[in-house]
């Protein structure tokens, strides 16, 4: 099968014949219909978290279930699933806890190279996943099933890109129909976790990014008001009322800058969720006194704090009665020969998402 092969941090993907290994006793393999453009498969490229080459990045896919492990039980073959990079055993303590996307659990397959090239070397399967491929295999519990009536473009996009915004709403923040919220960062990310704060019926979503192309786009979902930087302080009194500060920042941009200012736009008793990734070793001064007088509370999210099994249907459900936005999210779509200009045109940051479309696929 052909696969997108990263051979050296920051330079094109090359396209070459891998082949996968056999299908474990929890495995799936799945022939990949959608896999779409995710900035951390960029940054993972580009070197910024480590890891090592060769390696097949992907990680925001959907296709169909061609074959399973003898003891899956959760999908069939026929079955169209959301391919995640979240892999969770289901019974160690952070599992027991709903915290699935943090499992302690070993993988047989952590052990194991999924992916060889025909002179028989291993080559990584990036993010537990790999899916920048025709096929992939994955643990049982990385999938959730889908209506076969649902485009393969929206529903890659539940893979990464939706579950990581409109969960760190729902399930990482406290953000309710009393709260007023800023998010920042009005790219894939972060159009989502305007449409969660908006969903949750937030009567205040200020979107804030540098680009005045993005911020219009914001409003369409569900931002009441767009900022700047420079304008910020003005919009939050406008929005407010008067107040100085929201009760709930998220930033889902990579960068620590960021993260810092955002301390200055939540009130006393208000939350800051950190959702974007910077690169390994940013690091942000805070005093700590500052952050105990007025009661801030600093949350990590990461995937949204999903629960795929949980929450993907009740996104789809959300998208089939009109409350979410998955189509007005991709911005174009690729063939697997194409990647390279899909992951330049999301680097330069003209895009919301892109999609890399297999012509392999049976779907």
């Amino acid at each position: 099968m052909k696969a997108a092969v990263c051979r050296e941090f920051g330079q094109p993907l090359v396209i070459e014949d891998v082949e996968l290994r056999e299908v474990g006793p929890t495995d799936v393999l799945v022939d990949v219909a959608a896999c779409a453009v995710c900035h951390s498969d960029i940054h993972y490229a580009e070197g910024a978290w480590g890891g090592y080459l060769p390696a097949v990045y992907g990680h925001e896919a959907a296709g169909v279930v061609t074959a399973v492990g003898p003891q899956v039980t959760n999908v069939v073959e026929g079955d169209h699933v959301v391919v995640t990079l979240i892999r969770s055993c289901g019974s160690c303590p952070q599992c027991n806890r709903g915290n699935f996307v943090f499992c302690e659990t070993p993988f047989a397959a952590d052990e194991t190279h999924r992916l060889t090239n025909s002179n028989g070397d291993e080559i990584l399967a990036a993010l537990s996943c790999g899916a920048f491929a025709e096929e992939v295999i994955v643990d049982h519990s990385q999938v959730a099933v889908i209506p076969k009536t649902m485009g393969w473009e929206a529903a890659s996009l539940l893979a990464c890109g939706v579950i990581t915004g409109v969960g760190a709403v729902m399930n990482t923040s406290t953000i309710d129909d009393t709260s007023s919220v800023i998010v920042v960062g009005a790219g894939g990310v972060g159009l989502n976790a305007i449409q969660g704060a908006s969903i949750v019926g937030a009567p205040v979503v200020i979107a804030v990014d540098l680009a005045e192309e993005k911020l219009a786009i914001a409003k369409e979902f569900g931002a009441t008001h767009v900022a700047t930087p420079d304008t910020i302080k003005a919009v939050i009194e406008e929005a407010t009322g008067g107040r100085k500060g929201v009760s709930h920042c998220l930033v889902t941009v990579g960068s620590s800058g960021a993260i810092r200012s955002a301390l200055r736009y939540i009130e006393a008793g208000g939350e800051l969720v950190i959702v974007g990734m910077p690169a390994l070793g940013n690091e942000i001064e805070i005093d700590p006194v500052v952050i105990a007088a007025v009661g801030h509370r600093i949350v990590g999210s990461k995937m949204g704090t999903s629960d795929i099994r949980r929450d993907i249907p009740k996104l789809i459900e959300w998208y089939q009665e009109g409350k979410l936005k998955l189509d007005e999210l991709v911005s174009g779509t690729y063939s697997l020969d194409e990647i390279n200009g899909a992951i330049e045109n999301v680097a330069d940051g003209g895009t919301i998402r892109n999609v890399v479309l297999m012509d392999s696929s049976g779907a």
